[in-house]
């Protein structure tokens, strides 16, 4: 039995064993955005509580968490003959033991930075395959919906694992003070499981998509504005990661319980943002949303410019609606962090060749995360030495880039989505 989508007149099918493995593959997305939500925002505040570190050493951690991004390139590009949905579920490994060494043990710092690596190298190595093993399973012409929904789904598990991890840090149950970092060891069951899942996908799939040759090194001028996106999304990130919730942290005080709450709440938003903005890619194209994207970071970065240097001069209170604005902005950087899906179709859109989207994945990964190593220390730098505000001003700044991107690239013809659609 088959169902049969519309698309520029024509009719694209989608067969039964096909909508399962894209059903299947949603579950793997579930398990592993359940799995970030018992750990990967909760770094910062397992670095202050477990280790004490200040702004200027935040920063340095940085460097072997950003690395794996790096590197992923070449890591997939090694062992590219195994296939998309192999390299994910050994990345899910790596991350689940990772994981269990971090959450049943307390190392030296130097030994959680070795730990703390592996564990980056998991969660990135994964970032590009889930993309394109998304795209692979998804309809032509429903890439965006498919993308929102995927973004969607993502939200709405971390809505889940942020409420009970908010809860169980309140109430004394998780701790990183602990001997046993129990967020961390559950965060590594969700990644077991996902290697569960990513077998029976593999399964399924295995006897009718064939394996990738082996991955190389593609620099093709006409990817040029998706690599500039790239770049400067390298420069954005570590707001988003770092920067902007150590102003929550450090400048404001606000403990590990604040930080999941807020997160919940971003979450929470981004289940419905999500969707609607894959419906709006499709609806409006890529280059309008472009447009979207580089205002909403302008935007952010200009306000929280503004409060934090209000906050390093005293003429903002630390208390009361100062500290709910600046948790709005963190809400809503996190929402324009997702925004990231309309470079991922953008690329799709103007991909010479389907084999060009793995690779130029990875790239650009390596590209984004080689300028987040350098932000994040020279902004730790900054932070301690003329003030963090001048962190965000000049993000913002740089956020003309994106603006300027929009303006340059040409929307996607009707006739190249045809040619997508069929195949060609």
């Amino acid at each position: 039995m088959e169902q049969t989508v519309s698309f520029a007149g024509k009719g694209i099918s989608m067969s039964e064993k096909q909508k399962k493995d894209l059903v299947l593959f949603f579950f793997v997305i579930a398990t592993v955005s359940l799995a970030l939500g018992f750990s990967d925002g909760l770094f910062s505040n397992y670095f202050r509580d477990v280790y004490n570190v200040n702004a200027f050493q935040r920063g340095l951690i940085e460097f072997p968490r950003e690395l794996p991004g790096v590197i992923v390139f070449f890591l997939i590009s090694a062992v590219s003959f195994l296939g998309d949905i192999t390299l994910a579920f050994i990345a899910q490994g790596i991350a689940a033991f990772s994981l269990f060494v971090l959450g049943f043990f307390t190392p030296s710092f130097g030994v959680m930075l070795i730990f703390l690596f592996t564990t980056s190298v998991g969660t990135h190595l994964y970032m590009p395959l889930r993309d394109s093993i998304g795209m692979s399973l998804a309809e032509p012409d429903q890439l965006g919906k498919r993308m929102g929904q995927f973004g969607g789904l993502t939200f709405a598990c971390l809505t889940v694992a942020g409420l009970v991890v908010f809860f169980l840090f309140r109430f004394g149950v998780f701790s990183f003070l602990h001997k046993t970092k129990l967020t961390f060891v559950v965060s590594a069951a969700f990644y077991l499981l996902a290697m569960l899942l990513l077998i029976k996908l593999k399964l399924d799939v295995g006897q009718v998509r064939r394996k990738r040759e082996k991955v190389k090194l593609i620099f093709r001028k006409e990817y040029k504005y998706y690599y500039l996106l790239a770049v400067v999304f390298g420069v954005q990130k570590q707001v988003i990661m770092v920067f902007g919730p150590w102003v929550l942290i450090e400048t404001l005080g606000q403990q590990v319980d604040t930080i999941v709450l807020l997160g919940i709440i971003a979450s929470t938003l981004g289940m419905f943002f999500m969707p609607q903005l894959g419906k709006w890619i499709d609806r409006f194209g890529v280059k309008k949303l472009l447009y979207a994207d580089a205002l909403s970071f302008i935007g952010v970065y200009l306000c929280y410019g503004l409060l934090a240097q209000s906050f390093n001069s005293g003429a903002l209170a630390t208390v009361g609606f100062p500290v709910i604005l600046t948790c709005a902005l963190f809400v809503t950087d996190r929402l324009s962090s997702q925004m990231g899906i309309i470079r991922t179709v953008y690329l799709k859109s103007i991909a010479i060749s389907d084999a060009d989207v793995t690779p130029t994945l990875s790239l650009a990964m390596m590209m984004d995360h080689v300028v987040s190593i350098i932000v994040a220390v020279t902004g730790g730098i900054i932070w301690i030495s003329i003030g963090s505000q001048y962190i965000f001003y000049t993000v913002a700044a740089l956020s003309l880039v994106n603006l300027a991107v929009a303006i340059l690239v040409k929307e996607p013809r009707k006739a190249e989505f045809e040619a997508l659609a069929n195949g060609d």
